[in-house]
C-alpha cells in the first residue's frame, strides 16, 4: 500500500504541475508582466508550499533536524538539480534580472541564515527579521513587475482569467497532496530501513517536497517557460529561507547543529556557483546543467556517509 500512495503521489505531481505551469503562464500573459515575474512568486510560493508544511509543523513539534535539513537540502536541490536538468533538456538564457537581482538575493539570504546559525540558534528576533526581509524582496519584485508590464503583450494561447485561476488552484492542490504522498510513504519507507533523522531531512523529505519545484520546472522548460522554470527554483529558494525559515524560527527558536551550518556553507557555495553559470556568457548550457547534477549526486553520498 505504500508504494502504491508514492506512485499515486508521483502522478498527482506531474499533472498538477502541468494545470499549474499552464495557468501561470497564461496568467502572465493576461497580466502582460514577464513569466519570470510569475516564477519568483506566485508559481514559487505554491511550489514550497510542502516545505512550509513539513518545516513549520517540524519546528513546532521540535524536530529541529527536519525544520532546517528540509529547507537547506531543499534549496541545494532546487540549485543543482531543478536548475540542471532544466539545462540538460535545453540550454536557456539567463534573464537579466534574475542575474542582478534574484540570485544575489539568494546568495545574501543564505549568508544571513549562516550569521544567525553562529550562536547555535536561530531567535525568534531573527525569524521575524527574515520575514520582514521577504516582505521587502516581494514588495521590489512586484514594483518592478509593474513597470515592466508593456514588455510582454503576446495573448498566444491565453485562457480568460477565471480559467487561470481554476488551473492553478487545481494544479497548486494536486501538487501539494502529491508532494505529502511522496514525503509520507518515503520516509515510512526510509524509516523501515534504520535511516536517521537528519539524513532523511536531506534526502527523502527535502528531495520529496522540492518535486513540485522540479517537476513544474521540468514541465514549463518543455513548455518553452525558460524563465517561469528558472525563476521557479530561485525564487523558492529565496522563499525557503526568509520566510519558511522565518515563520518557523518566529513561532518557536530553532537549535541549531554543526551538521546544519555545514550544509548551509554547502548551499552557499551552490548558490556562488549558479551565479557564476549565470554571469558566463548570460545562460545556463547543458554542460553546466549535468555538472550541476554531478555535485548534487556527489553532495548525497557525502552525506550518507557522513
Amino acid at each position: 500500500m505504500v508504494y502504491l500512495l508514492l506512485v499515486v503521489g508521483f502522478l498527482l505531481l506531474i499533472k498538477g504541475a502541468d494545470l499549474f505551469v499552464e495557468g501561470s503562464a497564461s496568467l502572465a500573459r493576461i497580466w502582460k508582466v514577464p513569466s519570470l515575474i510569475i516564477g519568483l512568486t506566485i508559481v514559487a510560493m505554491g511550489t514550497s508550499a510542502p516545505e512550509a508544511s513539513v518545516s513549520i509543523t517540524a519546528g513546532l513539534a521540535g524536530n529541529n533536524d527536519i525544520a532546517i535539513g528540509n529547507i537547506v537540502g531543499s534549496n541545494i536541490f532546487n540549485g543543482m538539480v531543478v536548475v540542471g536538468v532544466c539545462a540538460m533538456l535545453a540550454a536557456f538564457a539567463v534573464d537579466r534580472k534574475l542575474l542582478i537581482r534574484d540570485i544575489p538575493v539568494s546568495l545574501g539570504a543564505a549568508l544571513f541564515l549562516l550569521f544567525c546559525m553562529i550562536d547555535l540558534q536561530l531567535s525568534r528576533l531573527e525569524g521575524l527579521i527574515l520575514i520582514v526581509m521577504m516582505g521587502g524582496y516581494l514588495i521590489w519584485t512586484i514594483m518592478d513587475a509593474l513597470s515592466n508590464r508593456h514588455k510582454e503583450t503576446s495573448q498566444e494561447h491565453t485562457r480568460s482569467i477565471g480559467q487561470s485561476l481554476l488551473f492553478i488552484a487545481v494544479g497548486l492542490v494536486m501538487i501539494i497532496g502529491g508532494g505529502n504522498l511522496v514525503v509520507t510513504n518515503a520516509s515510512e519507507i526510509a524509516q523501515v530501513f534504520g535511516v536517521s533523522q537528519n539524513l532523511i531531512a536531506l534526502t527523502i523529505v527535502a528531495i520529496g517536497t522540492s518535486l513540485p519545484e522540479l517537476v513544474t520546472s521540468i514541465v514549463a522548460s518543455r513548455k518553452g517557460e525558460h524563465g517561469l522554470a528558472l525563476g521557479n527554483a530561485i525564487g523558492s529558494n529565496i522563499f525557503n529561507i526568509l520566510f519558511i525559515l522565518g515563520m518557523s524560527a518566529a513561532l518557536s527558536p530553532i537549535p541549531v547543529s554543526q551538521e546544519s551550518i555545514y550544509d548551509t556553507l554547502v548551499l552557499i557555495a551552490v548558490t556562488l556557483m549558479l551565479l557564476f553559470f549565470a554571469a558566463t556568457r548570460k545562460q545556463f548550457s547543458k554542460k553546466e546543467g549535468l555538472f550541476c547534477v554531478l555535485v548534487y549526486l556527489i553532495y548525497t553520498a557525502y552525506i550518507i556517509m557522513r
